[in-house]
């Protein structure tokens, strides 16, 4: 499957540039299921049509990495990226983070347990099983194991295992299901989750949430049009939930509103990157 979405990519730049002014290309890390994706971009895809001119297409990868390997590449041009995505794009190649949810500012990572395994606290974890998102997730990996590491717990040497789900929700079915004591996950999802009752609470319960920490953000490749950059930034930024069509889009990317960010704000997401080892 990775194979076939970096060939949809790859015919994409082939035919994509006659067509680049005509045709806004967007992905986002798979940070859920690919339905899930789909659902919550539609609308969005939309709106940016109106307030661009242009199609917008979205192209949906099977990994983290080929997010960040087509947006350094000009194979997209517009991309919804976790804070460590962000830092791996920063230092490939010439990428501009322009917006970032509200709640992106204070983003936070839950610790969930399930109810049969005997955690109540993180010293609890200590020779069980637990489960990471993605490799590349800020918040389902990478904050979550600095975190660990400054109370002095490193995963492969304080767990019985560490595994990857790939994807938030993942975590979830995995600690609901017993397939591992216990894993993380952004809170966003989480609340989703809860939310929407997908959460068995006889199952699964929280045992504890991270520190604070700047996440997400929509980022375009610095070659992009100065115009068509401003424009981009200007919708995100006037979506407003006192509007039918906008609250929708806002729900949909759990956001109360959209902010402008910056390279400087992830500072101390690659610095969290560089003592886990995880920047090469």
């Amino acid at each position: 499957m990775l194979r076939r979405s970096f060939l949809a990519l790859s015919l994409l730049s082939l035919t994509g540039h006659a067509l680049a002014e005509d045709v806004l290309r967007v992905s986002a890390i798979p940070d859920e299921a690919p339905t899930e994706l789909q659902r919550k971009f539609a609308p969005l895809g939309k709106y940016l049509e109106a307030e661009t001119g242009m199609k917008v297409m979205f192209v949906p990868v099977t990994d983290y990495a080929a997010v960040v390997e087509a947006l350094t590449t000009d194979k997209i041009d517009l991309a919804w990226l976790g804070g460590f995505t962000f830092v791996q794009a920063k230092l490939r190649g010439k990428v501009v983070p322009l917006v970032q949810r509200e709640e992106d500012q204070r983003f936070t990572s839950k610790f969930i347990a399930n109810t049969s395994a005997g955690i109540n606290t993180l010293a609890d974890l200590k020779g069980k099983s637990f489960a990471f998102g993605s490799v590349s997730s800020t918040s389902g990996h990478l904050m979550p194991r600095y975190y660990l590491q400054k109370d002095g717990l490193i995963p492969e040497k304080a767990f019985k295992s560490v595994a990857y789900s790939g994807a938030h929700d993942a975590t979830v079915a995995w600690v609901s299901a017993g397939k591992v004591d216990a894993g993380v996950l952004n809170a966003s999802v989480w609340e989703k989750l809860l939310t929407a009752g997908k959460v068995d609470a006889s199952k699964v319960k929280l045992i504890s949430t991270t520190p604070p920490y700047y996440d997400y953000n929509w980022t375009v490749r610095a070659s992009l049009p100065a115009a068509l950059q401003t424009k981009l930034s200007n919708a995100f930024l006037k979506l407003s939930p006192t509007v039918p069509a906008q609250k929708e889009i806002l729900e949909l990317q759990r956001a109360a509103k959209f902010v402008p960010t910056k390279a400087e704000n992830y500072q101390m997401i690659e610095d969290a990157a560089q003592t886990a080892g995880l920047l090469k």
